[in-house]
């Protein structure tokens, strides 16, 4: 299966419609886009496993995030780190702890430019390979510059997958199921934290515990990159490659066929073909025929699919996620909770309370849809924001308040943008320009979490923690607009779908 430029290349009008019983082609095009839809014939054995391999992406990001909040501890203990350079500066800290969300930005640009060319599957084999190559630099680092180095690779292996992974999901997905699965690749990125938190607390007093915490995620590294070698290509790619000229049509399409009949399992073998055809119909019906350029993404669907692509996940880290999380062990110390006492056993509590409230989410999004979800989580976070504030200014007597506010805001936030925003940006930008806007939410998303992270300390220190988590909820408040009058229900439509009606 591979691209011949050499062979007569097919021009967009080969695929305007397709024959309804023959799959033949026909020069006439008809309405492609159904208000019923038949319902897609899948085996949910055949369905695990595109789900899983691309979805250790998100268990390998949710790993490092909490591994690294007990390795830190592990790092600076003299008498367990087993280094000569624990004496680290709060500067050296922020670089340890941040490193992969440079590494993040950079993979994410970096799918920018090649994750059309290359194909899903290929740049999560690639992500899982600087998932490795970070994880055994890491673990061996004889000097904090190596270790360093070894976070920014590792976080590169983060931002590729984060931006496929998504994307390889959604377009592999019987539409049925589509959103329970790219959902529950965000309850995969906490349960990697529930284990990060659980593995650290574990290790955190052994004599190099930080280089065993890093070293958990190899296997796991290895078992993503195999995995992923092993599935086939998304077949919506290979059309798209097709369309456009990219590679031998018949060559193609029959890839494309043996892509579903493996993705979809036995029961789909005798409508594969039927279904490719259909595929390559709706794909030209809502103009994917022809290149895309880069200016096109500010442009028509592709500037709407930004706009609500970005903003959700632009919200999803300006309304004080990290800042919340942040203040959790004060708050709880605050209350009189033993645990308090002990970072990473507050952690894992609140890593509990996000796999409980992900996995609710995933349970019921794709029966109540993504629009009810999201406008009744903010606006719990709107009230738990507020709550927040109100304690810190007027109610610091009241420890309980916080509390309810922190559980509240936490678990708010994992029925909505915490697995609703990955959702959208994987299925609500056309296929033409699918690789490349979503790259650009990813940068959104990661950029937002920088800015996020570095302004909090300075704007608490000008205005008090009452005052910021108020803004907070003034922002959540705003999101709440957005969510209400810009993003369209998506629940039960193919990506197909989605394309023509929502855009």
């Amino acid at each position: 299966m591979s691209f011949d430029p050499e062979q007569q290349q097919p021009t967009s009008s080969t695929f305007v419609e397709v024959g309804k019983s023959s799959g033949e082609i026909s020069s006439e095009r008809e309405p492609l886009i159904k208000d019923n839809h038949t319902p897609e014939n899948y085996s949910v054995f055949a369905a695990i496993f595109p789900f899983l391999f691309p979805a250790l992406g998100g268990l390998l990001y949710g790993y490092e995030i909490g591994a690294t909040s007990c390795a830190t501890i592990s790092l600076q203990s003299p008498s367990l780190s087993g280094i000569s350079w624990y004496n680290l500066s709060s500067l050296d800290v922020g670089l340890v702890t941040s490193g992969s969300l440079y590494g993040a930005l950079v993979g994410s640009a970096v799918a920018f430019s090649i994750a059309d060319v290359i194909g899903r599957r290929k740049e999560l084999i690639l992500a899982a390979f600087f998932f490795l190559v970070g994880a055994i630099a890491i673990t061996l680092a004889p000097i904090f510059s190596l270790l360093i180095i070894g976070r920014v690779i590792y976080g590169v292996g983060v931002g590729l997958a984060m931006h496929a992974a998504p994307m390889y999901i959604a377009e592999t997905a019987p539409s049925q199921i589509r959103g329970q699965l790219v959902s529950l690749k965000e309850f995969f990125i906490v349960l990697g934290m529930v284990g990060g938190y659980g593995i650290g607390s574990l290790t955190v007093n052994t004599l190099s515990g930080w280089r065993y915490m890093y070293a958990m995620s190899i296997p796991l590294a290895v078992i993503m990159g195999i995995g992923m070698w092993w599935l086939p290509a998304s077949p919506r790619w290979l059309l798209l490659r097709v369309i456009q000229g990219k590679g031998n049509v018949e060559n193609q399409k029959e890839a494309a066929i043996k892509s579903l009949c493996r993705l979809r399992g036995p029961a789909f073998v005798d409508s594969a073909a039927e279904q490719v055809n259909e595929i390559l119909a709706e794909l030209c019906f809502v103009g994917e025929d022809k290149e895309a350029t880069f200016g096109e993404l500010f442009q028509g669907k592709c500037k709407k699919a930004l706009i609500i692509g970005g903003g959700l996940v632009l919200f999803q880290q300006i309304t004080g996620q990290p800042s919340v999380l942040y203040y959790a062990p004060s708050i709880l110390q605050t209350a009189g909770f033993s645990a308090a006492g002990d970072a990473t056993r507050v952690s894992i509590l609140l890593g509990l309370l996000k796999l409980i409230m992900t996995g609710a989410a995933v349970v019921v999004i794709d029966r109540l849809g993504r629009r009810p979800l999201l406008l009744g989580g903010v606006g719990g976070m709107v009230v738990s924001l507020f709550l927040l504030g109100s304690y810190y200014i007027f109610f610091s007597a009241a420890p309980v308040v916080a509390v309810v506010a922190l559980l509240l805001y936490v678990g708010c936030y994992q029925l909505s943008f915490g697995p609703i925003g990955w959702l959208m940006i994987s299925e609500i930008f056309p296929l033409i320009l699918r690789g490349r806007g979503l790259s650009l939410a990813v940068l959104v998303n990661f950029g937002a979490n920088a800015l996020v992270t570095f302004a909090f300390s300075p704007l608490k220190e000008l205005f008090g923690a009452g005052i910021l988590f108020m803004g907070f909820g003034v922002i959540c408040v705003l999101s709440l607009l957005f969510i209400y009058f810009i993003v369209p229900e998506t629940k039960g439509l193919t990506l197909e779908e989605i394309e023509a009606k929502c855009l």
